[in-house]
């Protein structure tokens, strides 16, 4: 494999003030079968924290680190970010880089699983960006999906360690351990690896805890009743946890990458809400955001897909692949349940 001449960080984008965010979610929901009433619903769940998403918080903060660390260590390559659905749109992105004088780049994408809209998506938005660009576009390699990768694994299970630290020694035991990840369509899941993988990554952290006890929930669907989605859902799992006699729980959002929307308000506001209710102790421990070993790992990604590192994953199930086949995570059927 060729060097690169940049590494291209893509992520989903988020509003950054309250005027954004209806533009915003009818960029994220165009050509989704997804109730108005839904979008209102979802904007006001913005509208609580002044219309701002810390999606491009986390992002301005990772771009330094890997600056330094590929500085430090190499390749000695330059770092873009564009976004699906928000500013820098990835377009925009691929323009100044083409300016630049860049030719080839790594494209590292802020989502750890195989699924239709984590990863089939941002191939077609690439090649729609590169589209809009036109002739002498930059050429563009996804690097792989990490959800096995150390230095994924590693600081999740650091950060779920910390959060039961938070509970007395005494109930610590006996806490329940939920894992939780935004739910698809069934349609789209049967498409991807995207459950399996999940359910994988939950097993390699609670491994290192030592913890057999377990369970993935989901969170934050977003279609319409009559379509089915990946369950359990994690309201109805508190409330059987709580039925059950539980009494502390430590909910691990190990689908997400950083704190989105999704986990303040799906999590940390609704969640909580529900388990003050229920008279649960909630502990929620934090996303990896940019822990050193994330952001070393992203280092090692671009130098696997060039060959000059060998690559490294937790578990029997073998690094990810690099290139998608046609067929790989295709998006549902339209009208499929």
């Amino acid at each position: 494999m060729s060097a690169y001449d940049a590494l291209l960080l893509i992520a989903f984008g988020g509003p950054e003030q309250a005027a954004d965010v209806i533009p915003f979610l009818e960029n994220v929901l165009c050509g989704r079968n997804v109730p108005h009433e839904r979008m209102l619903e979802v904007a006001e769940h913005y509208q609580h924290f002044g219309g701002v998403s810390p999606i491009n918080r986390q992002m301005r903060e990772l771009i330094p680190l890997l600056d330094a660390e590929l500085r430090e260590r190499g390749p000695r390559i330059p770092v873009y970010w564009g976004n699906r659905n928000w500013h820098p749109m990835l377009a925009d992105t691929l323009r100044q880089m083409q300016a630049a004088g860049v030719r080839r780049a790594a494209a590292f994408v802020m989502s750890a699983y195989s699924s239709y809209s984590g990863c089939r998506q941002y191939l077609e938005d690439i090649a729609r960006a590169r589209e809009a660009v036109g002739s002498g576009a930059p050429e563009i390699d996804k690097l792989r999906v990490f959800y096995n990768h150390p230095g994924f694994i590693e600081p999740v299970a650091g950060y779920v360690r910390d959060a039961f630290g938070q509970l007395p020694e005494e109930r610590r035991r006996a806490a329940a351990l939920v894992y939780t990840a935004h739910s698809v369509p069934v349609s789209m899941a049967a498409n991807s690896r995207y459950e399996m993988q999940l359910r994988e990554a939950c097993r390699l952290v609670s491994e290192r805890l030592n913890r057999q006890d377990w369970r993935l929930v989901f969170q934050s669907r977003s279609g319409p009743p009559s379509q089915p989605w990946l369950g359990p859902d994690i309201g109805d799992s508190l409330r059987e946890l709580h039925a059950a006699g539980a009494r502390d729980m430590v909910v691990v959002p190990i689908g997400f990458i950083s704190d989105h929307m999704e986990v303040l308000y799906d999590l940390d506001t609704e969640a909580r809400e529900l388990c003050g209710k229920l008279g649960l102790n909630l502990v929620r421990a934090a996303t990896v955001g940019n822990h050193p070993a994330f952001v070393s790992m992203i280092r090692e990604l671009v130098l696997e897909r060039m060959g000059e590192l060998p690559p490294r994953w937790f578990g029997d199930q073998g690094p990810s692949h690099d290139v998608c086949e046609p067929e790989c995570c295709a998006p549902p059927r339209r009208g499929a349940r």
